[in-house]
C-alpha cells in the first residue's frame, strides 16, 4: 500500500457485548482489519449494506471512535496512538461532516456563533480575522450573511447541510470525511449539494471520504470505490472499473439492486438470500460465505486473502469473477 494522504492498515474497532449484569460476554466486530490508502485530491466511496462498518470507520479514523488496534498515518503522522492534545492538533485538517448536521449544531447558538467557535478553539485568531474567515466561508457555501442571525430550526434542511459543511471547512482542512451527505434531500437538491461540494473540492484543494448507500451517486462522484461487508472492505477499485465488472458477488448483489430505467443492469437475476450474520459472531472462512451462490468448502473453512485483479482492483474473494 503506497504512502497517501491517509494510509489505514490493519484498523480494527471492537464493542464489548455486555449482559444485563453489564459483563462482556464477546465482541462485536464493527471493523476487522481494514486496509486502504487515500491520494491527496482524490474522491473515494464507501458503500454497502446498513452496518456493515462504514460510518463506524469514517468515525474511527476522524477519532471519534478510538481504534482498538491498527494503524492510521494521516499527513506522515500516526495519528491513531496519539494523545488527546496531540490527536487534536493533527485532526484539524482531518474534519468528520455528519449525517445529520442539524444535530450537530447547538441549537441555542445562531449561525454565526456555530461558524466561530471552531476559530475560537483551535486558532489565536482576532476576532475580526474570524469575522472575515466565516463570511468567506459562508460565500463559499452559497449561504447569504443574513444566515449568521439565524437558528438551526429556522433554516430547511439543505441549508443546514451547507452550515455543516462551512463549519468543517472553517479550519481548510485537507480531508473531508463526509457520512451520507445526501441522505434525505430531495434529488434536485441532492444534485445542488452535490454540485456545490465538488466545487468546494477546487476552491479549498479538498480530498474527500464519501460515505453513502446510493450506488447511483456515489458512481456519479467519486473516482474509487470500496466496498464493505461486515467489517471489511472487499473489493476496492476504480468506480467505473468495479461498476462495469464486479469481481466480489457480495459487490454484483449490490449492483443488481439499482433500480435502473431502461437499459441493462451489469448484473442481472443476482438474487442474495438472507441477512448479514452478526458482526458479535462471524463466521468462519470468507464471512460471506452463508450468502454467496459461488461459495464451497474452501471459502468456508479459509479467510480469503486480497487478490489483485489485472485492472488493478483488489478483491478479496476466492473465486472472484473475470
Amino acid at each position: 500500500m503506497s504512502a497517501g494522504l491517509l494510509d489505514i492498515a490493519g484498523l480494527n474497532r471492537h464493542f464489548p457485548i455486555r449482559n444485563v449484569w453489564g459483563r462482556r460476554t464477546g465482541w462485536l466486530r464493527a471493523l476487522d482489519g481494514v486496509s486502504l490508502s487515500i491520494a491527496r485530491g482524490e474522491i473515494l466511496g464507501i458503500v454497502g449494506e446498513s452496518g456493515c462498518g462504514k460510518s463506524t470507520l469514517g468515525k474511527t479514523v476522524a477519532g471519534i471512535h478510538p481504534p482498538t488496534s491498527g494503524s492510521v498515518h494521516f499527513e506522515g503522522h500516526e495519528i491513531a496512538t496519539l494523545s488527546p492534545s496531540a490527536g487534536r492538533a493533527v485532526r484539524r485538517n482531518l474534519q468528520y461532516c455528519y449525517q445529520d448536521p442539524g444535530a450537530s449544531l447547538d441549537p441555542r447558538w445562531k449561525i454565526g456563533r456555530s461558524l466561530e467557535e471552531p476559530l475560537i478553539v483551535h486558532t489565536d485568531m482576532g476576532g475580526a480575522e474570524r469575522r472575515a474567515r466565516v463570511l468567506e466561508t459562508l460565500r463559499a457555501v452559497n449561504l447569504p450573511e443574513r444566515h449568521l442571525e439565524l437558528y438551526p430550526h429556522e433554516i430547511s434542511g439543505g441549508q443546514q447541510r451547507r452550515v455543516g459543511l462551512a463549519r468543517i471547512l472553517m479550519l481548510r482542512p485537507s480531508l473531508v470525511i463526509l457520512d451520507e451527505p445526501t441522505s434525505g434531500l430531495d434529488v434536485s437538491v441532492q444534485a445542488v449539494v452535490l454540485n456545490l461540494l465538488l466545487e468546494l473540492r477546487e476552491k479549498f484543494d479538498l480530498t474527500y471520504v464519501f460515505i453513502s448507500h446510493d450506488l447511483s451517486v456515489v458512481r456519479l462522484f467519486s473516482q474509487r470505490i470500496a466496498v464493505m461487508y461486515l467489517g471489511r472492505v472487499v473489493e476496492i477499485g476504480a468506480t467505473e472499473a468495479v461498476f462495469a465488472a464486479p469481481a466480489h458477488a457480495y459487490t454484483q448483489s449490490l449492483l443488481a439492486a439499482v433500480p435502473i430505467i431502461g437499459g441493462r443492469r451489469v448484473v442481472d437475476n443476482f438474487v442474495l438470500e438472507g441477512e448479514p450474520p452478526s458482526a458479535g459472531n462471524v463466521p468462519a472462512g470468507c464471512r460471506f460465505a452463508p450468502r454467496c451462490p459461488r461459495a464451497d468448502g474452501r471459502c468456508r473453512a479459509e479467510d480469503p486473502p486480497a487478490t489483485m485483479m489485472d485492472d488493478g482492483r483488489l478483491v478479496n474473494c476466492h473465486h472472484p469473477a473475470g
